[in-house]
């Protein structure tokens, strides 16, 4: 039964990684590691996933057979069927803790079982359980390194995992330096290799650490095999520092370090051969190292991994800085809009109105309370008049100049209130802009789940050098999904007019298809991105109607960031014709140019509402509608201000996402509706403007469910929308269809 559940895995392991755990099996059976047999190929059939494991037992049977040694190999023959049938009833819960707890049971119940039966049980049983423990270990480090690759892809030399590594690399050439092979030693060989790409790639560090790990390989093989690699890491570390130098002189620098090392320690018979191996190194290294790449490699450091941390942290304390400003700004508005507004007593219209009056006494004495009513009525007043003058204080001998003075006061107060209106609307804009600002610094300070590379940002640098081309900086890196991403800056007046010819150039420098996006200008800069293709891609299609003949105000387009997501942008204009046209132009475009720049989505919006709100006098408004991809995810964000729904067919089920929220240009405080939807391969999006009447979803849902057709899908629903629509008016109507789908070119 398990092993039906295994054939019926969609990744099955492919033809060529049975042979290579079957050749592991094979040339690791065998071997010795300090003066006992070599637990290798027991760890590696404890760390590989099942289907592995079988190949590397056979591969080791083989062997067994081959050199008539399998009496002698039976305890490791057990242990690997234990781990096997083991794993069959484990395999789907695995872990680099069980698998090295499992080797660690199978190694130590075969060595007691067999030494039960042959009578030594007293004496061997703590030799096996120190036996499998190492054992043990080995698996578990290297089923660590593994789960690692296949999560991050690529191996990881930094912190835990570069201590895996090393424990698994030692082990590994403590056990190659034993495969018996005419005048080279394989182990050797392959030791001296790793150490000579260390000392290039990584300087005297990398050689050294890689020299010493393969001198202490060695030396557990056998003393004599470990002498004559002992100044091995010194020979590195003059090496690394001609990282700088061409592969060929680097190498035969190596070569004469080390004949140098060996006439001054004395020439032996085994330190010739041992010169013989480190020949063969040099020449495997000149043929590997033009296809080097440090995509399948890391090593982090503390300098590097915290400068991140630091522009971090100074980011969000300038944006705190633009936080405290804004709100002391908004203090002190609303403290002298308090000490701006005035309030008229009645001592200043008596001040004003009555002085000279001679039945100032009676007014305000024997009939103050009238008088009081009265004035209180001529202030609560909007329009002032003869007829509807309060009849407390009708016989008011000044009721002309009351008059005068209460619409004077009436339209200082109406401007005061326009002019607070005005200030409150300005004060609300300025106050958004600064949190736009705020948001933009602190999201530009955010850690990136990015790889730098200094070797293909230098060698992209070179080539456009040598073709006449000057960037003025070149930032090349690896995204969490391990493929290459380059952005390339060029000055104003160095800018190129031939962007296609800079992506080819590095195309075949790199040998890698790579693609580039739209350049994207600052003013003082330009920058170009390239990318490798991601996993996915999209199929879109779109139709559009416009309405009595006139232009479409609908406006839509289609790009990608060059960091792996596409967004599909929809903008309605307010009504139809030219002007609908240039407002959702203007929206489609600045967000664009924003995204493409590196402004997150909800501080672009922010930004286009703050430029539709100022940009005129007259109301204009646009919807803005988004499908955002992740095209290595399959991931669907939907961003929507003012939008109409969207339709979605997700797993044989149609979902419509609603936007509660209103156009963009509307109000001082930007409104954006953010979904994020189940989305897979081969599922579809329709999105349209507000042309297309909700009486005409269910249709819409009928063929989804029904076609695959994007076209058809589409063009039907624009032809139906008429037949649909229950007014005489129509609107203008954009109709996209999306689909997303495995991108086989990669």
């Amino acid at each position: 039964m398990k092993i039906k559940k295994f054939r019926k895995k969609k990744t099955a392991v492919s033809f060529w990684s049975f042979i290579i755990a079957m050749g592991a099996g094979y040339m690791l059976s065998g071997t010795d590691m300090a003066g006992i047999s070599s637990f290798a190929d027991i760890s590696i059939a404890g760390a590989v996933p099942l289907p592995m494991s079988p190949a590397v037992l056979a591969g080791s049977f083989l062997h067994s057979i081959a050199g008539h040694t399998v009496g002698r190999d039976i305890v490791r023959i057990i242990s690997m069927v234990i781990i096997i049938i083991a794993k069959m009833f484990h395999e789907p819960k695995s872990s680099p803790a069980s698998d090295g707890l499992i080797t660690t049971a199978g190694v130590f119940i075969a060595g007691t079982a067999v030494s039960a039966l042959i009578g030594e049980i007293p004496y061997k049983l703590l030799f096996y359980m120190f036996y499998g423990g190492l054992a043990g270990f080995t698996a578990y480090s290297l089923s660590f390194i593994l789960s690692g690759v296949k999560k991050h892809f690529v191996l990881d030399f930094s912190t835990v995992t570069g201590c895996a590594y090393a424990i698994v690399y030692t082990v590994m050439i403590a056990s190659l330096c034993s495969v018996d092979i005419p005048y080279i030693n394989i182990g050797l060989i392959t030791g001296t290799t790793i150490t000579l790409f260390g000392a290039y790639y990584y300087c005297h560090t990398g050689g050294v650490m890689c020299g010493a790990l393969t001198a202490c390989g060695a030396f557990l093989s056998s003393v004599d095999c470990g002498m004559t690699v002992v100044l091995l890491p010194a020979a590195a570390l003059l090496t690394g520092y001609l990282n700088r130098q061409k592969n060929t002189t680097s190498a035969v620098c190596f070569i004469g370090i080390n004949f140098a090392l060996m006439v001054l320690t004395g020439v032996t018979r085994n330190s010739i051969y041992s010169m013989i191996d480190i020949v063969c190194a040099s020449v495997v290294f000149l043929v590997i190292s033009p296809s080097y790449s440090d995509r399948w490699f890391t090593t982090g450091n503390g300098s590097t991994e915290a400068l991140p941390d630091v522009i971090n942290a100074r980011m969000n304390f300038i944006a705190d800085t633009v936080h405290n400003i804004r709100m002391e700004s908004e203090k002190i508005s609303g403290v002298l809009n308090k000490k701006n507004s005035k309030n008229i007593t009645t001592e200043d219209v008596v001040n004003a109105v009555c002085t000279d009056c001679p039945e100032k006494i009676h007014c305000w004495k024997n009939n103050s309370q009238n008088t009081k009513t009265g004035f209180m009525k001529l202030s609560a007043m909007a329009e002032i008049s003869s007829e509807n003058f309060p009849y407390e204080i009708r016989d008011c001998i000044y009721k002309d100049g009351l008059i005068k003075f209460y619409r004077k006061i009436s339209a200082e107060k109406a401007r005061e209130r326009l002019n607070a209106i005005r200030c409150a609307d300005n004060m609300e804009i300025l106050s958004e802009q600064m949190r736009t600002i705020e948001e933009i610094i602190s999201t530009s300070g955010k850690r990136i789940d990015m790889r730098y590379s200094a070797p293909v940002s230098k060698i992209i640098k070179n080539k456009l050098n040598k073709f006449g081309f000057v960037p003025s900086e070149v930032i090349a890196y690896y995204n969490n999904k391990n493929r290459l991403h380059a952005e390339i800056y060029f000055s104003h007046t160095n800018t190129p007019e031939n962007f296609t010819r800079i992506c080819d150039l590095i195309s075949d420098e790199l040998k890698l298809s790579l693609e580039s996006i739209q350049p994207v200008s600052s003013g003082r800069q330009t920058r170009i991105r390239l990318f490798e293709k991601p996993k996915y891609k999209t199929d879109i299609y779109s139709s559009t109607i416009c309405a009595e003949n006139s232009e479409n105000g609908d406006t839509y387009t289609v790009f990608g960031d060059g960091a792996g997501k596409e967004y599909i942008v929809l903008s309605d204009g307010m009504g139809s014709g030219k002007n609908a046209a240039v407002e959702s132009r203007m929206v489609v475009k600045m967000f664009r140019n924003l995204i493409g720049c590196g402004v997150e989505y909800p501080s672009a919006v922010k930004i286009i509402n703050s430029v539709m709100l100022t940009k005129s006098p007259e109301e204009t408004f646009a919807t803005l509608d988004v499908a955002c991809i992740d095209l290595e995810m399959c991931s669907l964000t939907l961003i929507k201000s003012g939008a109409s729904a969207t339709l979605i067919r997700h797993r044989g089920n149609v979902m419509k996402v609603v936007s509660p929220t209103f156009p963009i240009g509307i109000y001082s405080k930007s409104e954006i509706s953010v979904s994020d939807c189940d989305f897979e391969e081969n599922d579809i999006i329709i999105m349209f403007s507000d042309g297309i009447n909700e009486k005409e979803y269910r249709f819409i849902k009928e063929l989804l469910l029904s076609s695959d057709d994007l076209k058809k899908i589409v063009d039907e629903i624009c032809e139906k929308a008429d037949v649909f629509n229950p007014t005489l008016h129509s609107d203008d109507i954009t109709v996209i269809g999306i689909r997303i789908k495995k991108n086989h070119n990669i």
